[in-house]
């Protein structure tokens, strides 16, 4: 008989810790909301809306503040641009397409191409300068007669 109330209270406990971790279930106002958002506690790469961590000191109170204002009727642009507004464009989980982020975003594929060009010119450089290096320069036709008789004087003697 005891055995049958060790086990129950064992499984009420277990029951217990498993609503604990249930009760931080995100609804989905909320991380629609949060995923246009960036995590800001500088740990993970996440928005406020996918955050796994823990007890996460900035999205924790995000949620909380999204929450609030989701009930208070507020737009979804209406609360990114409070967040906006209290952080900075650093709150945004993607950075508008204006300005400088356009540059940005185009930096990588310029690099790229100045990089080949600077390849390309310096393959050129290198091709004419081995086919100068290979051109034989001229040589008079009587030093030619000299070092040709010298070579077959040379080689009459092997025989």
């Amino acid at each position: 008989m005891q055995l049958q109330w060790k086990n129950r209270f064992l499984a009420a406990a277990f029951v217990g810790l498993c609503m604990t971790q249930a009760a931080d279930v995100i609804p989905p106002d909320v991380r629609r909301v949060g995923a246009k958002l960036a995590c800001l506690c500088k740990t993970c790469r996440n928005t406020v809306g996918d955050c796994t961590m823990l007890e996460c000191h900035y999205s924790k109170p995000a949620r909380a503040k999204i929450a609030s204002m989701v009930a208070g009727g507020n737009s979804d642009e209406q609360i990114v641009a409070s967040f906006v507004k209290d952080q900075g464009v650093q709150a945004l989980s993607v950075p508008p397409a204006e300005g400088f982020n356009v540059l940005l975003g185009w930096m990588p594929w310029i690099a790229g191409m100045i990089g080949l060009a600077a390849i390309a010119l310096f393959i050129r450089r290198n091709n004419e300068r081995a086919a100068d290096a290979k051109a034989m320069p001229e040589v008079d036709a009587e030093t030619m007669e000299k070092y040709r008789k010298s070579i077959e004087k040379d080689l009459a003697g092997v025989d």
